[in-house]
């Protein structure tokens, strides 16, 4: 007998008829042999109505109780799956994230998870009933009700998985597995039957939508197993596992493209010990996550910095890079909010020479202009202008042979 976690996402627990459906599956599941762990997201766009709700009732927000609101999407959700579990004789116990041992910090709408401790998950399976537990959601330390942010019903099933020991967690989403590009971008983008953690982090930090990488950095960190697969055709997914070290692996797996960050510039900076680290501390303690850095050459004694952040966060940034231009004698401050950073990814690229050249030359075929560039030992990552992104995406799929029937 396998221990299986189920992660189910909005979508798949839509309506009463995809309620019902996921419950089929759960028993078939169970016929094989199996124990089963539910976890589920809140219904469809539920928590999208709960923060509208939130919007026009108040405009403090106060983040204890805007996690209170948003956590009721999915204790609805768990609920609803108990009952049509029992409708197939199923017994079934329904469990909020505080009853099933999720002890996170006290950050609100973001928590990150400090402990797990899933003694009344175990014993329910122990009695041989189904566990449901609500996604996205803990205890704080302070004993507040805390949310871990969206994509968080993913990290939840994962590290219940850890933590129960499960032979893999499986997450449903509304695609069949993890593609070599965006399907809607490129037709031909096909499903990857298996892929290394290492791989996955990198897509799903360089735009690749599911799962959450917060999820994806838990299962690499503990070793778990996952299978990400559709919740609608119920077909095989994609496995994501150790990388196996004697397999010949694929130069390139994927290509991605992210339009969720905006470019800052920092003109005329003075080039000396220290500037550059004024600088980010700055950033840092304004709240503001930095991702790709290019400082120029320096010429007269001045350099230019550039770095991306995420879009909401691009008025902040601006402030506080406006603050501290004037007050480390820079010339200026400038912003570009469509831009688009265009990667391609595979653990095959250590041993392979040439991928950032045949990228380079991709784009320059098409002429499109690079802006910044970043690597890593499996990753290159190039910013371009965004109406050039999935002209990017599809000339590059192409040039490296990714593409399906």
């Amino acid at each position: 007998m396998g221990l299986l976690v189920q992660k189910f996402g909005g979508t798949a627990v839509g309506d009463p008829d995809r309620i019902r459906s996921v419950a089929e599956h759960v028993s078939r599941t169970v016929r094989h042999g199996n124990q089963v762990v539910l976890v589920v997201s809140a219904m469809g766009k539920e928590t999208d109505s709960l923060l509208r709700l939130a919007e026009d009732v108040s405009s403090t927000r106060p983040g204890r109780e805007m996690d209170m609101l948003i956590t009721a999407g999915e204790r609805k959700a768990m609920a609803l799956m108990c009952m049509a579990l029992h409708d197939l004789d199923l017994p079934a116990d329904s469990f909020t994230g505080s009853q099933a041992g999720f002890v996170t910090d006290g950050e609100h709408q973001n928590a990150r998870i400090l402990e797990v401790r899933p003694d009344r998950v175990q014993a329910a399976l122990d009695t041989g009933r189904i566990p449901v537990v609500g996604g996205s959601q803990g205890v704080s330390t302070d004993h507040n009700v805390t949310f871990l942010g969206r994509g968080g019903s993913d990290t939840t099933a994962v590290a219940l998985a850890h933590a129960l020991g499960a032979d893999a967690c499986e997450l449903y989403t509304d695609v069949t597995g993890v593609f070599t590009t965006d399907p809607r971008v490129v037709p031909t983008a096909k499903r990857i039957d298996r892929i290394s953690f290492d791989e996955l982090l990198e897509m799903t930090a360089t735009g690749c939508p599911k799962p959450a990488m917060r999820s994806v950095e838990y299962a690499r960190t503990h070793g778990v197993r996952l299978h990400v697969r559709s919740a609608f055709t119920w077909q095989e997914g994609t496995w994501v596992d150790e990388e196996e070290p004697d397999m010949e692996q694929a130069i390139i797996s994927a290509v991605t493209h992210d339009t969720s960050e905006a470019k800052m510039t920092i003109s005329g900076v003075p080039d000396q010990p220290g500037i550059a680290a004024r600088v980010f501390r700055e950033l840092a303690e304004a709240g503001i996550n930095v991702d790709m850095i290019v400082q120029n050459v320096s010429t007269e004694g001045v350099t230019d910095i550039s770095f991306t952040v995420p879009h909401e966060y691009l008025d902040r940034a601006m402030s506080t890079g406006g603050s501290l231009s004037t007050e480390i004698g820079a010339t200026g401050v400038v912003s570009d909010d469509a831009i688009a950073k265009v990667s391609v990814i595979g653990a095959g690229m250590r041993t392979n020479p040439g991928v950032a050249a045949t990228m380079f030359e991709t784009l320059a075929d098409c002429g499109v202009n690079i802006q910044m560039i970043s690597t890593s030992a499996i990753r290159v990552s190039c910013v371009v202008s965004e109406d050039r992104a999935e002209e990017a995406v599809t000339a590059l799929h192409e040039s490296f042979g990714l593409s399906g029937d």
